[in-house]
């Protein structure tokens, strides 16, 4: 057995526990290409890459298989709630629940838990163990291995069942209202794009005459615009690599968080990084503002809380103040800005740059329609800027939460 867990003091009803008595250990194996009917739209197919965000749950999947695939890898198949671990490479040490059926690839090891355990608590258990289950990897830096047999044999400090429950009800409360508030959003965001859509690609707006006139872009509404983006929106980009030094503790109030392009796919948690803002020359956003990937991985579009940002990011603002926040949202995450932005950032390279792509793409405006789409969205807008804050709220207060009930620091009344 693998003691993952060093806690050396015991809590008097709690005990150390190997993974492979918590459940049924599991791992996944990928369809062969040469059997192209095993994908379908039947059973979910989980890999490591599906797993994007701090959710608690697997909401969405790349790829399913079909119900010949299902059927030809049914001793694999893992039940809902079971608790998926990425287990090989940089992606090692995710954690997730399913939320249906699933398969998942060789990468992971999912664990179907047994009556003896509470489900929600053994997910907390191991997204509590995120530097335990890397550290213990074997295999090359580049290529870290848990195989499912050092897995299972992982031993954990349990608590017993009646307080596993009631330690998951805790951390279950906050990450249901996480998810509540997420999908509200959905629904904000949803809202303006569809009006965004009709409006700004469909071009059926409010008093709407049909007359067009031709433009560089093709036929365009009658008293429209075209116009550089960049002579529309600001693109401001955060400070150069090597002007400043990370820290991983808020050293005193003048550290502020610090987004790299790794943080923009959790956008509502805090980075693991500080910076003191007075070398940050300006390059703060706040709460509502907007910010864009550009380098790397390109074209993420995200809100923050407030803090400093990298190089490879900008805060985009509207130069004119018909030009709302939620306007600039949509366009940018537009299916026409996308494929724009992957189009201009050059020839494929392992690193994209996008910076100069953004001068060659054109905006088609109207200032009386621009400026309706703020008074109708704007509201929307602010409840998704407050969700967000509240969001990242509940996500601090979680992951402080964790770890002390874990290790049995704070106990919850039963």
């Amino acid at each position: 057995m693998i003691m993952a867990d060093q806690t050396t003091t015991i809590i008097k009803g709690w005990k150390m526990t190997p993974l492979g008595e918590m459940g049924v250990a599991i791992t996944g194996k990928t369809p062969s290409k040469d059997n192209p009917s095993d994908w379908g739209d039947f059973l979910d197919f989980i890999t490591p890459t599906d797993i994007v965000s701090d959710s608690k749950y697997l909401n969405n999947v790349a790829r399913k298989l079909s119900e010949d695939g299902a059927n030809r890898f049914k001793k694999m198949i893992i039940p809902p709630k079971s608790v998926v671990v990425t287990c090989i490479g940089s992606d090692m040490g995710k954690v997730v629940m399913n939320r249906n059926e699933a398969l998942t690839n060789q990468q992971i090891n999912s664990i179907k838990i047994n009556s003896k355990n509470d489900k929600d608590y053994i997910f907390y258990l191991l997204k509590n163990s995120y530097t335990i289950l890397r550290n213990i990897a074997v295999g090359g830096s580049t290529m870290p291995i848990l195989n499912k047999t050092t897995f299972e044999s992982l031993e954990f400090l349990t608590a017993p069942l009646t307080e596993q429950r009631a330690i998951a009800a805790v951390l279950s409360s906050l990450d249901d209202k996480i998810e509540l508030l997420r999908e509200q959003n959905k629904t904000l965001e949803a809202t303006a794009q569809t009006i965004f859509k009709e409006w700004f690609v469909n071009f059926n707006f409010p008093g709407a005459t049909g007359k067009t006139i031709d433009s560089e872009l093709g036929k365009i509404p009658e008293g429209w615009e075209v116009d550089r983006l960049t002579d529309i929106f600001d693109f401001i980009k955060g400070i150069e690599p090597g002007s400043y030094n990370y820290s991983v503790k808020k050293l005193s109030e003048d550290y502020l968080p610090f987004y790299r392009v790794q943080d923009t796919l959790n956008y509502n948690k805090t980075p693991n990084v500080f910076v003191d803002k007075r070398i940050l020359n300006g390059k703060i956003f706040k709460k509502d503002d907007i910010l864009i990937s550009l380098d790397g991985t390109i074209g993420r579009i995200f809100i923050g809380a407030s803090g400093g940002y990298s190089s490879g990011i900008r805060k985009v603002v509207g130069k004119e103040s018909f030009i709302s926040k939620f306007l600039i949202f949509c366009f940018l995450k537009s299916d026409k800005f996308q494929g724009e932005l992957n189009s201009f950032a050059g020839a494929e390279t392992t690193i994209k740059h996008a910076g100069g792509a953004i001068e060659h793409i054109k905006f088609v405006f109207e200032k009386s329609i621009c400026e309706e789409f703020g008074k109708i969205t704007n509201p929307l807008f602010q409840k998704m800027v407050f969700n967000n804050f509240q969001i990242q709220t509940l996500s601090t207060l979680r992951d402080l939460l964790l770890p002390k009930l874990m290790k049995g620091e704070l106990r919850v009344k039963i």
